[in-house]
């Protein structure tokens, strides 16, 4: 078999597990098998250029960068839809469509997702165009970055159209964008606010290699073709199910409004159980020659309308706008309000998030504002009660300098945020490097907390991580509620972090985008600080996942003088910047490509002994179920719960003792 016979053998067989995997929740081989595959064909496109095919799986995994979007022209307009919060503009809107539909007809109601509108252009069955919905009439092509979605098809199958548009809305499921946004916390970046921000966010940026690992998924919900053969919404989304797209399965019809109003209420209350934000119903004609019929207003079309949930809302008073400035010298504006009472919980402040968001919403310190739980859990600023406005108010102007140390803020191109560059003697920002460097998952020093690290701060006992080593009993012991057995288990604390091991000590220096997962690969890698820091740009992005971001962010921290002089500090204080020989020589690849959840209590083992032993030996500790585990290590004590979710997927469920003698 020549090379390219294999290609399209590997690319058919390649794109059927993965039609398998993503849209029937029914894998037929391991991640490992399927990751093994896609090596293999990645090797023989690279040493078979010509064989290169923009709709190979292998192109999934990004690569392609893009300084500027193409702006396109919609071959038919994505309109919006008019919006309605209420049954009695539901009843309405039925009345509307009596008027000029006689005979009978059929409503389609379909879920609201909260993400980002895209339309998808398909000729002869491959992906040639993916548009943003922009101002409706235009939109951004986000072709490189969309074809990395896998539960976006780039070969359909069946028998499609020769040439059709199909539109849907690209997302984040909560799980994915809650495991994301933590992993961008350990690595010093901001969080996302919410998933849909999350989700535009992603689709516009540069390196369609890094949208890759963002968790987005994709609806489709509505096929554009020139010739109708189909006259039904719904019967046309089940053929186009057909083809390979994700089509929502909770999409109903009804005969009547009573059963539209029913699937409205059913939602209302069941949406908080999705593993996705929705945030209202659109209901559609169903019939295509109805919705031609009834046409459109200049701004959406007369067939559809979309219900609105409502979101919890309350008013109150904006008593000040502070700036709070993290530890990446990240400047967050913060409004702080008269307390009021929202969705179950007193709120006091709101993230106004940067100074584009305050200008947009021309908001103004004595300014009556209504508030909303964005997502149902951050607080934001919604609107301006215009008529309460003081007279006299003024606009609020911007920040220019830090709050705590002066120095003159700077925004970057692209970014929206403003930003303190005095990394080197702003206050926040190096109590927050030492802060994180104390952490939990960094050097987990018992005896010390946030208030003693600001305390150790003021007093000057402490500038900087190495300092930590250098304290003694007697310094502290006279610092404010610092009693003698406090004092003594802050020293105990630091001085037993220096038998952390080296990943968990290269993640708490706090590099920018080095955070647990990066920390470890780049500690195992190198085996030590100073090989590490001796690595060029090119021999550092040959670590598995570390891209040109992370290897120019780590260069950039070890040209830092301070940083090298807190390095040989660091050295002298006795901290290990070396991986264990102990552990290197015990480390295999028996579990390499299998995921493990852990749970319940254990006779010969703790749940941290188990989880070192599974990645020592290749494997990958996660801690929640889903059909990609590999096995739920169950122990004594284990929630029913987390039994019942592994036998519904079909995770197999293992002891203690046959854990270990997977290891064999």
């Amino acid at each position: 078999m020549n090379s390219k016979s294999k290609i399209d053998q590997l690319r058919t067989e390649l794109a059927v597990h993965n039609h398998a995997y993503y849209l029937l929740d029914n894998p037929t081989i391991s991640d490992f098998e399927f990751d093994h595959l896609l090596e293999k064909l990645i090797a023989l496109e690279t040493a078979n250029p010509e064989c290169f095919d923009a709709n190979s799986p292998s192109q999934r995994v990004g690569g392609t960068i893009n300084k500027n979007f193409e702006t396109v022209k919609h071959k038919q307009a994505m309109l919006s839809l008019g919006n309605t919060y209420s049954e009695d503009d539901l009843r309405d809107f039925d009345k509307r469509i009596q008027k000029v539909i006689t005979e009978t007809y059929t409503y389609v109601c379909e879920l609201k997702y909260d993400g980002t509108s895209i339309s998808l252009h398909y000729k002869n069955g491959f992906l040639i165009q993916a548009l943003t919905r922009g101002d409706g009439s235009q939109g951004d092509d986000v072709t490189s970055n969309v074809r990395t979605i896998n539960t976006i098809p780039l070969k359909l199958s069946g028998n499609p159209p020769t040439e059709f548009e199909i539109r849907g809305e690209i997302f984040m499921p909560h799980k994915g964008f809650k495991l994301m946004n933590t992993e961008r916390v350990e690595a010093g970046l901001e969080a996302f606010a919410n998933p849909r921000n999350a989700s535009s966010g992603s689709l516009k940026m540069q390196d369609s290699a890094v949208v890759a690992k963002r968790p987005l998924d994709c609806f489709l919900y509505h096929v554009l073709e020139e010739k109708k053969t189909i006259d039904s919404h719904y019967l046309k989304l089940e053929e186009a199910r057909k083809w390979g797209f994700k089509i929502p399965t909770e999409t109903k019809t009804y005969e009547s409004i009573e059963g539209v109003l029913s699937f409205v209420s059913y939602w209302e209350a069941e949406r908080k159980n999705l593993a996705y934000d929705i945030d209202g119903i659109v209901i559609k004609v169903d019939s295509s020659f109805q919705q031609e019929e009834l046409g459109f207003t200049a701004k959406s079309p007369r067939w559809a309308i979309s219900y609105k949930f409502k979101a919890e809302q309350a008013v109150t008073k904006l008593n000040k706008i502070t700036y709070q400035v993290g530890r990446t010298g990240a400047i967050t504006p913060v409004a702080n309000l008269k307390p009021v009472q929202l969705a179950g919980t007193m709120v006091k402040r709101a993230s106004l998030h940067n100074a584009d968001q305050i200008a947009r919403l021309d908001i103004r310190v004595g300014d009556t504002v209504y508030v909303e739980k964005g997502g149902e859990i951050i607080p934001k600023i919604v609107g301006i009660a215009l008529k309460e406005r003081d007279l006299f108010s003024q606009p609020t102007v911007y920040i220019t300098e830090c709050p705590e140390c002066d120095t003159q803020l700077i925004r970057k191109d692209g970014e929206a945020q403003h930003y303190c560059p005095n990394e080197k003697a702003c206050p926040p920002q190096i109590k927050g490097k030492i802060e994180h460097f104390i952490s939990r998952k960094a050097m987990n020093i018992d005896g010390l907390g946030t208030e003693t690290i600001d305390q150790f701060f003021k007093e000057g006992l402490i500038s900087n991580v190495a300092d930590l080593y250098f304290l003694t009993k007697e310094q502290i012991l006279p610092l404010e509620r610092m009693a003698d057995k406090s004092a003594s288990k802050a020293i105990a604390g630091i001085l037993t972090s220096k038998r952390v091991p080296f990943e968990r000590v290269l993640y708490a220096l706090g590099i920018r985008y080095v955070g647990v997962t990066v920390a470890k690969k780049l500690a195992f890698h190198y085996q030590n600080l100073n090989l590490l820091q001796c690595a060029d740009l090119e021999d550092l992005t040959k670590v598995d996942e570390i891209g040109e971001r992370i290897a120019q962010s780590l260069l950039n921290w070890f040209k830092v003088e301070e940083n090298k002089i807190l390095i040989n500090n660091l050295v002298e204080a006795g901290v290990q910047l070396e991986i264990d020989a102990v552990l290197l020589a015990d480390r295999t690849h028996v579990l390499q490509g299998q995921s493990f959840v852990i749970s319940g209590v254990f006779t010969n083992h703790s749940r941290e002994e188990l989880k070192k032993l599974i990645e020592q030996n290749g494997g990958k500790n996660t801690s929640s179920i889903s059909k990609k585990t590999s096995y739920l290590v169950a122990g004594d004590k284990m929630g029913p719960s987390k039994r019942e979710k592994a036998e519904s997927l079909s995770v197999s469920i293992i002891s203690e003792d046959e854990f270990i003698e997977l290891l064999k």
